[in-house]
C-alpha cells in the first residue's frame, strides 16, 4: 500500500508543475510608467491620469526604460514551454 501511496504522490506534484508551466504563459508581462517621448520612468498615477504610458518588459537604467514596447501584445514573458516574440 505504501508503495501505491508514493506514486499517487508523484503524479500530484507532477500536475503541479504542469499547471505551473501553463500559467507562466499566460503572466503579464512588467509593466512600468512611462513618458512616451523621453522613455523616462513616471509614478504609476502618472499613467492612471492619462500623462503617461505603460511599457512592456524591457528594463530600466538611470531613470529610463528600454527593450521592452509599449505593445503589451508585442513583448512574451516567456516560461517553460512557451513561444512567442519579442518586442522592441
Amino acid at each position: 500500500m505504501a508503495r501505491r501511496l508514493r506514486s499517487s504522490t508523484v503524479v500530484l506534484g507532477g500536475m503541479g508543475v504542469l499547471a505551473a508551466m501553463i500559467t507562466s504563459c499566460g503572466s503579464e508581462p512588467d509593466k512600468r510608467c512611462v513618458d512616451p517621448l523621453t522613455r523616462d520612468k513616471l509614478p504609476s498615477y502618472e499613467c492612471k491620469s492619462g500623462k503617461g504610458s505603460y511599457y512592456y518588459g524591457g528594463s530600466s537604467k538611470n531613470g529610463k526604460v528600454e527593450g521592452g514596447s509599449f505593445d503589451k501584445s508585442a513583448v512574451d514573458r516567456g516560461g517553460f514551454g512557451c513561444s512567442g516574440t519579442g518586442g522592441g
